[in-house]
């Protein structure tokens, strides 16, 4: 099957091996690297009609200009489809948009990572059943075996992915919280050596786990080369958000998202109000920058 490919970064350049590995024909657009494409006027004369567009690139502004610019360019029965993180209300909005110039448009939630080339991506599509069906030649060379699903309509394929990185951000902290207490604790404990006899036969062995024991063994057991810093790109929080508005309590991802937020702060202003107060009224100990301890 033809596709055009548009982004080709850690994911989408990933991507594009793989379907040409599967004997899949990709013609490609990214102003950044080497493509077939100089434009994305330029990829659509690439492709025969009915086109199909994929676009690989961030959330946000870059996918809102690409999609402004397809829509334009695409021709009645042409598909669209939005591979990246976006929220699913935006997918929503822009499936509206499409469809009134007869354009399908197709929201796919990735899960892979740089492994997908290897092992297969998990696609989680939304949209019109019949625009995905048309798709699934390329659906099935980019999953693994039992790794692709049409989850729903239009928006459902992001709405499913948003609540997956919700929950991947639990079972990391998870992870976090419970190798600090061990590195914490009164045992000499080899954590490498513990990441890894727990990935075979252990209630909680996981691909995650797989990972944490490689990291382990590339930068030690204090994995001292990394900094605490946690990012986060806004799935976790458009989880919550909707949680919230179906009163539906997700105690576990919220705790998640915030330990994320507190990794980014060299010095907690909330931790020295607690310190502060704690001192205030019961003259506990406080520690104060160039001392070691000062109490009331």
């Amino acid at each position: 099957m033809q596709l055009g490919m548009i982004g080709l970064g850690r994911m989408g350049g990933n991507m594009t091996i793989r379907l040409e590995e599967h004997g899949h024909d990709v013609k490609t657009y990214d102003p950044t690297v080497a493509s077939t494409a100089a434009s994305l006027a330029e990829l659509r004369d690439q492709l025969d009609a009915p086109r199909a567009f994929w676009m690989m690139v961030p959330a946000g502004k870059i996918t809102e200009d690409t999609f402004a610019q397809l829509v334009q360019l695409a021709d009645p029965g042409d598909t669209i489809v939005d591979g990246g993180n976006s929220n699913f209300r935006d997918s929503q909005r822009r499936c509206a948009l499409a469809a009134e110039r007869g354009i399908d448009f197709v929201d796919v939630g990735v899960s892979g990572g740089v492994w997908g080339r290897e092992f297969g991506y998990c696609l989680m599509a939304g949209g019109k059943a019949e625009a995905a069906k048309r798709l699934e030649p390329i659906f099935t060379a980019l999953a693994p075996a039992d790794g692709y699903a049409h989850v729903g309509g239009p928006g459902a394929g992001h709405f499913v992915k948003m609540v997956h990185n919700g929950i991947e951000y639990g079972l990391m902290e998870a992870y976090a919280e419970g190798f600090e207490v061990m590195k914490q604790s009164e045992f000499e404990l080899d954590l490498t050596e513990i990441a890894g006899i727990w990935r075979y036969g252990s209630v909680v062995r996981s691909w995650l786990l797989d990972l944490l024991h490689d990291a382990f063994e590339r930068g030690g057991s204090d994995l001292h080369e990394i900094r605490g810093y946690v990012d986060d790109s806004g799935e976790g929080r458009w989880t919550i958000a909707e949680a919230i508005a179906e009163d539906v309590p997700v105690p576990v991802i919220t705790a998640a998202l915030f330990a994320r937020f507190a990794s980014r702060q060299d010095d907690s202003f909330a931790a020295k109000v607690t310190a502060a107060l704690r001192n205030e009224f019961g003259g506990h100990a406080v520690k104060a920058a160039g001392e070691e301890q000062k109490s009331r």
